[in-house]
């Protein structure tokens, strides 16, 4: 909106509505409201169209239902407004208002303008030990972004989400600028936006790779540390947010919100899913001695968990503040913003970043809470994804498992155990088993299914699966931080030498093991997640937490990849390929070891004789290989979505994590079954050569660290 040349705007705020909540035009002019049980008065600022200059400020008039608010006639989209809020400066009691400070809406839907970091953004004068308890008079308007009114119509035409079974999902977890950035056929104006995200060249990687859903780091409106700034870093993955109802603009090329709908649309025609990595946890505004920005300045008491002494902060997230989701004002936030991407940006599902936190009842997890129970009646969100990170960094916080039916769950022992596995750790075989087989002894209960476990190797948090095989301990020198940020429990493996090297043998051997990770992944029940660029050979350098490193070492390297990193990306899109051409390896069901009318079991544990594993072969912590009979035709337990049987050919899985080739007798059946090789892991390619077979009459030599993976090739099978 030019305000130089629109209509002039009336000079008084008429008394408008408490809901909803936001700055909402409705064709004649805006109702602007905001909740806070505990101000006085609130100012609202309107500013030039360049939000440099604030040109008029108005009192909100009403005051009901702890919600102020205010109609301003002949407004439009395009507006630039924030808040000053009212109140008592009085941290010992919880309360930290401060008029001084011009305040984002939580509610804005577009935020306009960079944060510009100054002293003037605190609502203290720092100077002493107790500097949180003294107030600042300065004014920090100049540098704070500004709330922008929006309008929310938008072209979706035939848009129809793709709504993919969970048994059929497969997931990439993307970076919307490191997943477009340096792509080469990516229009350069686009590159690093949802333009980029939404143009041919990406979807064509997507299509063909076998991806149904993008798992998108958090897109919110987020705030870079002053720390990091000061480091001259940014907050390049986005666990920082402030505002929970705009997209941030460093991911727009200029369409505005309409660029993200456009994104969106063109993904759903590809058959493609958008999930979004949200962060309702906690907020940028950091602990007692944070800036105030927003939810402080509107109500500290109600929007944060405040510890016995409320000058301080609960803090289950290891970032200084954690949202009081008990609040059932604070419960709204977080709902009405699930529902507007859910219904107005019609993404198909969310990742809620440190998902125990939000599950909290005082200071316990509790699967019956709040959140949970109103996530799980809302008809919004029967159709959507929804998935849980389960664990953050409060009492008992690790609660892999514990989710309510409905959920899925970030399966971090799969990742865990995987890699400990092919690394050769000992004592392996039991735990591995039960991670192949999709965790029931995590998930198995309440009438969940095996797609409740999110199954993955590598994430943005971490290393990448080039770095998982080439690094034993972090290098994180580049975050500036002396290399103690970032997890030492990474399970890595560097197969004899530590980073690059020209020794042919470690190249070989690193290419060997990514193959077997990125097939165990691929073939094991549950919903595999691939983290975007692990099909390019993309490293990180051996940083394991490159949170702040918004350059070429998080970026994807679409030019770097050689004849071996294409080949691997062949193996990795027939791996998907084949996974969704067979249910046999993503059943809705958990496997229940019961024999079959054909008289084997729907899974059955193989040992290299041959036999079916019994209790003295699991305990054998030396034994580093595994085989397992996945059975194509397991009965009536089975059923289509028609109710047909869902008969599959059948499988034979041969790991073996050890260092030295270990011979393989083919299982013990009822009726002999010759097995038709059709991935070998030793080979560069994966693909089994053509004729390789094991039968009754010739065992297979299994190569050292390699995974083999065969079919029933008889007739009619």
């Amino acid at each position: 909106m030019n305000l130089d040349h629109a209509p002039p705007l009336h000079p008084t705020l008429l008394p408008g509505r408490p809901y909803p909540l936001g700055a909402n035009w409705d064709g004649s002019g805006v109702n602007f409201a905001l909740f806070s049980a505990h101000a006085e008065a609130v100012d609202l600022c309107l500013f030039d169209p360049l939000g440099n200059r604030e040109v008029r400020r108005l009192r909100l008039p009403e005051y009901t239902d702890q919600v102020w608010h205010g109609y301003l006639p002949e407004a439009r989209p395009g507006l630039l407004y924030g808040y000053r809020v009212h109140g008592p400066y009085d941290p010992r009691n919880g309360h930290r208002f401060n008029a001084n400070k011009l305040l984002v809406d939580p509610y804005a839907r577009s935020i306009r303008g960079p944060l510009r970091w100054s002293d003037a953004h605190f609502g203290y004068r720092a100077g002493s030990s107790r500097d949180d308890l003294s107030f600042d008079r300065r004014d920090n308007a100049r540098g704070m972004p500004k709330s922008e009114v929006v309008e929310g119509a938008f072209t979706w035409g035939e848009d129809r989400p793709p709504r993919t079974p969970w048994e059929e999902t497969v997931i990439l977890e993307a970076h919307v600028k490191g997943m477009t950035q340096h792509h080469p056929r990516v229009n350069q104006r686009h590159r690093g936006s949802f333009a980029g995200l939404a143009s041919p060249a990406i979807i064509d990687h997507l299509v063909k790779l076998g991806i149904t859903a993008v798992e998108l780091l958090p897109i919110h409106w987020f705030l870079n540390d002053r720390v990091l700034v000061q480091r001259g870093m940014v907050n390049y993955w986005g666990y920082n947010t402030l505002g929970f109802f705009a997209p941030d603009p460093r991911f727009l090329a200029g369409g505005g919100i309409d660029e993200m709908k456009t994104a969106i649309r063109r993904l759903h025609e590809a058959g493609i899913e958008v999930i979004l990595d949200v962060v309702y946890n906690h907020t940028a505004e950091g602990n007692q001695l944070g800036p105030t920005l927003s939810f402080r300045g509107i109500d500290n008491a109600s929007y944060y968990r405040l510890a016995q002494d409320r000058r301080f902060y609960t803090d289950y997230t290891g970032t200084g503040n954690t949202l009081n989701i008990d609040h059932p004002r604070v419960l709204q936030l977080v709902m009405d913003s699930l529902r507007y991407w859910a219904t107005e940006m019609h993404v198909d599902g969310f990742r809620f970043d440190l998902a125990t936190t939000l599950a909290r009842e005082e200071e316990a997890f509790d699967p019956g809470s709040a959140f949970l129970d109103v996530i799980r009646q809302d008809p919004t969100f029967n159709a959507l994804k929804l998935i849980a990170e389960p664990w953050d960094l409060g009492p008992d916080g690790y609660r892999v498992g514990g989710f309510p039916p409905g959920w899925a769950e970030w399966n971090g022992p799969f990742r865990d155990t995987v890699r400990r596995f092919w690394k050769g750790d000992e004592n392996m075989l039991p735990e591995m088993a039960s991670r192949l087989a999709g965790s029931s002894d995590l998930f198995g209960y309440c009438g969940r299914r095996p797609w409740a476990s999110i199954n993955f190797v590598t994430a943005h948090d971490g290393f990448t699966l080039d770095d998982l095989v080439s690094y034993d301990g972090k290098h994180n020198e580049a975050n500036g931080e002396e290399n103690r940020d970032g997890s030492d429990a990474n399970f890595s493996w560097n197969c004899g030498a530590e980073g690059p090297t020209d020794d042919a043998a470690v190249l070989a051997l690193r290419r060997q093991q990514k193959r077997n990770l990125v097939a165990t992944l691929l073939l094991s029940l549950g919903v595999p997640m691939l983290l975007a660029g692990d099909e390019l050979g993309r490293s990180q350098q051996g940083n394991n937490n490159a949170y702040c490193q918004d350059n070429e070492i998080s970026w994807l390297d679409w030019h770097a990849a050689g004849d071996e990193d294409e080949s691997f990306q062949r193996f990795v899109e027939f791996l998907i390929r084949l996974r969704r051409s067979h249910r046999v390896f993503s059943r809705p069901h958990f496997f229940r070891g019961i024999e079959q009318t054909d008289g084997l079991k729907d899974i059955t544990w193989i040992t290299p004789e041959g036999r079916e594993y019994g209790p003295e072969d699991w305990n054998k912590p030396y034994a580093r290989c595994l085989g397992y009979l996945l059975n194509g035709g397991a009965g009536e337990y089975y059923r289509g979505p028609t109710g047909h049987r869902d008969v599959d050919t059948s499988f034979l899985v041969l790991l073996n994590a050890h260092h030295e080739d270990i011979e393989f007798h083919a299982p013990q059946t009822p009726q002999p079954i010759r097995w038709e090789a059709l991935i070998d892991t030793e080979g560069e390619t994966g693909r089994a050569l053509p004729g390789i077979e094991i039968a009754p009459d010739r065992p297979f030599l299994l190569k050292a660290r390699s995974l083999a993976l065969f079919s029933n090739r008889e007739a009619g099978a």
